[in-house]
């Protein structure tokens, strides 16, 4: 049957219940979020001579839990307005209403018993056919579904969420015992497809995939850590973005989470895996229940393994839990002599081995942690899913690592990995051996493109499923390369279209990018039909190589300064006009002159979490790669007549004098970075480089034809000009930007205005590209603005001077 999902019902409205209503607001889904009937009124609602009978009070728990989710940082939702796409109400006056949903997903307290209940009341007013699935991190879903009618046991399973639902990826489908492949086909497919999520099928086991090799991990480093006399700053430092792991590392993660979240999944373990081999680790270590006792629960309660407090002088630093003497102490830094050596290796699968070669504690450390880790992984099979990539793909997705255990344990080489186990006292699971004694040394392996593992029932390996809808660049690079250098590499993705991807230092825009960017263009209008620039790394560009710019600036090598800004502004000229269509697809962060790349592309296909933006006035320069001519230009095409068009070119003039950045890729709408009617956005990011092909293969079939440079841009010149200086000297009165602020802004004012001219006029885009990178080079002559530079470069955020 063909089922869609226009309209979802969740019941419940706490942290994760506001959070999934808001990311199916997210992707255009209508939704009804309802919640408990408050017992008595609150101080505010005497004072108001409100009762229990008003609406108003009546659904204030889930008013006030939406609107607190909604005020949350990291936001919950892509752009403000589509919070008006969710409904409220309560499980009383509302109830009936969710006879209208496609979809009901309940999300209250983790206790079978209330779950049970408010099952039965649903199955009163949920119309036969409709989905019905539980959010529980760990009760078994078989015990919920009990009772119920044979249409709610069919449509019935558990569908969990990691917390936050927009940011977190992992989409834990568990079915009950009568749950119909129909339901589990289509939900896996949905989770993919329109939540832009990892879909996992596991099996109904404790804490289900995820959390159950998860929270192993952390509850075996919290038994580490005293083994090995170790701070929590050290484990931090070895367990942080080193290893692929999130930045937050161990227990910084675990202070934003919760403690008590943790252990109630760790308690939880504890009492209902009692046959599991390291059953003894979810149990919690004494400094645990100490932090417990004391509520030292993390950022909700102010202080847990970390606390922010207050210096005298009105400043904040943070102190560190000593676990020995459980007291509050000034941070120490970790230092470890491996972790210099592993600077250079950038490629985090070489990094492993040099890793777990050290002889000092680091080394002993990564032995101890990745056996543990391997062994426990490799038991888990078949018991919570039968096929090992589920459990990269749930690691990967939820909890943030860029490798999962196998992954991990293939980089090391798998009879490595056994080697040094069997050192540390540890034994992999039996399949593990036969699969090396048959001579198969890898669970992974590339074929034509496709990711392969190893399936322990055939003994052979066999594709991963769900590949054939996208491209995976790791997987073509080596064989569909047609062109690289030290900073890019251009893949043939078939059907004539090229793909750029950039390989530089967090990708950023260098000479050899811009060299790379024309190499690709002339290859693609010789023997191609489109082009894509794409790539897998954590952000798709952070911008213009400004080490390369503060050295020519600091030793005033201005003509070849010069020419370098010019060649950045060609070569984005290029991307807007060649013979072939261009599609840009950023991602996570595209800032600066990856933003500019994007501004110039034919068309962009973003991912939804994509933080885009022109922030140069942070390093103390103008946007000088065309951003500054493109906004401009952009301002001039919304012009109408008796418009007041100083109020739309205004309105690009903040967006790049306040360096503003989109939280979502939905926001940089509203800041003309992405132009409706034109860009589109993403949600699944493994499909996103497939999407952006289709599109760059349709303009190329509908006959593509290269634009013709722009010489009708309006500029507005003293007008506009005599406006912005008397803004920037108020800003400046007032103390909101500093002296150094408004003379960047004022020399942008000049750009944008299109100079001093006396009257409205006509320019091209060369006229107003000329004017840009003579006040971009201007800017670099500046003291300020090269303090500004070294600070980014030396501390990796702006200064204000």
């Amino acid at each position: 049957m063909k089922r869609t999902i226009n309209k979802v019902a969740v019941i419940g409205s706490g942290i994760m219940g506001s959070g999934i209503a808001c990311h199916f607001a997210n992707i255009g889904v209508e939704v009804l979020l309802l919640d408990i009937v408050p017992r008595e009124l609150n101080e505010k609602e005497q004072k108001k001579g409100l009762t229990l009978e008003d609406k108003e009070v009546r659904n204030r728990i889930v008013n006030d839990s939406l609107q607190n989710s909604l005020k949350s940082k990291p936001s919950p939702i892509y752009h403000k307005d589509f919070a008006n796409r969710i409904t409220t109400g309560n499980l009383e006056d509302d109830i009936a209403k969710v006879s209208e949903a496609d979809w009901i997903i309940e999300v209250v307290v983790e206790r079978l018993d209330i779950k049970k209940q408010v099952f039965e009341k649903l199955e009163k007013h949920r119309k036969p056919g409709t989905l019905i699935t539980s959010n529980t991190s760990g009760i078994p879903i078989k015990f919920m579904n009990e009772g119920r009618s044979e249409d709610f046991q069919k449509h019935f399973c558990g569908t969990h969420f990691f917390n936050p639902p927009r940011y977190l990826r992992l989409f834990e489908i568990i079915p009950g015992p009568d749950t119909s492949g129909e339901v589990l086909d289509f939900l896996n497919d949905y989770g993919k497809k329109f939540l832009g999520k990892k879909s996992v099928i596991a099996k109904d086991t404790p804490a289900f995939i995820g959390n159950r090799v998860g929270i192993f991990s952390i509850m075996s480093l919290f038994h580490m850590v005293k083994d090995m006399d170790m701070t929590i700053e050290e484990v931090d430092k070895l367990t942080g973005p080193v290893i692929g792991r999130q930045k937050s590392a161990t227990f910084r993660t675990v202070d934003v989470v919760g403690l008590d979240t943790l252990v109630h999944v760790a308690n939880g373990l504890y009492e209902n895996v009692p046959e599991d081999e390291a059953h003894d680790l979810f149990a919690l270590p004494d400094f645990i229940q100490t932090m417990m006792d004391n509520k030292w629960l993390g950022s909700k309660t102010g202080q847990g393994f970390y606390k922010k407090e207050k210096k005298e002088d009105g400043s904040s630093e943070i102190k560190s839990l000593d676990l020995d003497k459980m007291e509050f102490r000034d941070r120490k830094s970790a230092k470890f002599s491996v972790l210099e050596q592993t600077k250079t290796i950038d490629k985090l699968s070489d990094r492993y081995k040099v890793l777990i070669k050290d002889e000092g504690k680091a080394g002993k450390f990564y032995r101890k942690n990745f056996s543990a880790l391997f062994a426990y992984a490799s038991n888990r099979i078949p018991e919570i899913t039968d096929e090992l990539y589920k459990i990269d793909d749930a690691m990967q997705a939820g909890f943030g690592w860029e490798h999962g255990p196998f992954q991990v344990w293939d980089a090391l080489g798998v009879e490595k990995g056994i080697e040094m186990m069997k050192a540390e006292g540890y034994e992999p699971a039996a399949w593990v051996s036969e699969m090396v004694d048959a001579g198969i040394t890898s669970f992974y392996s590339v074929k034509e493109g496709n990711t392969y593992y190893y399936e322990i029932p055939k003994k052979e390996h066999v594709k991963v499923p769900g590949q054939d809808s996208y491209i995976i660049l790791d997987n073509i690079r080596e064989s569909k390369a047609v062109f690289q250098n030290s900073g890019v590499v251009v893949e043939d993705l078939g059907d004539g279209i090229l793909n750029l991807e950039f390989r530089s230092k967090m990708n950023s825009i260098g000479g050899d990018v811009l060299d790379g960017i024309n190499k690709a263009i002339d290859l693609a209008e010789k023997e191609y039909r489109g082009l894509v620039v794409s790539n897998d790394g954590k952000n798709f560009s952070v911008g213009a190589n400004i080490g390369m710019i503060f050295m020519m600036a600091v030793e005033q090598e201005y003509d070849e300064l010069n020419m370098a800004i010019k060649y950045f502004q060609d070569t984005m000229m290029r991307m807007r006009y060649s013979s072939i269509p261009t599609v840009s697809a950023p991602h996570n962060m595209a800032l600066g002159g990856g933003c500019e790349l994007s501004l110039h592309a034919d068309k962009v296909v973003a991912h939804a979490e994509t933080y885009i933006g022109l922030v140069e006035f942070g390093v103390g320069v103008i946007p000088g790669g065309g951003g500054s001519k493109e906004m401009t230009l952009r301002a001039s095409d919304t012009y109408q007549k008796d418009d007041v068009e100083l109020n739309r070119l205004r309105e690009n003039f903040l967006t790049i004098g306040m360096a503003k950045v989109s939280t979502s890729a939905y926001e940089a709408y509203d800041t003309n970075i992405l132009q409706k009617g034109k860009d589109i956005v993403v949600v699944n990011r493994d499909n996103q480089l497939t999407i952006a092909k289709k599109h760059a293969l349709l303009m190329a079939e509908n006959g593509y034809t290269k634009p013709i440079m722009r010489k009708d841009i309006k500029v507005l010149g003293k007008q506009a000009l005599g406006a912005f200086y008397v803004g920037t000297d108020q800003m400046n009165a007032g103390k909101y930007i500093s002296d150094h602020d408004k003379k960047i802004a004022n020399k942008l004012a000049y750009v944008m205005a299109g100079g001093d001219l006396s009257e409205a006029s006509y320019v091209s885009e060369q006229y107003l590209l000329d004017l840009e990178r003579e006040a971009f080079l201007s800017l670099c002559g500046e003291r300020k603005t090269l303090e500004r530079l070294q600070h980014m470069l030396q501390k990796g955020k702006p200064l204000r001077n």
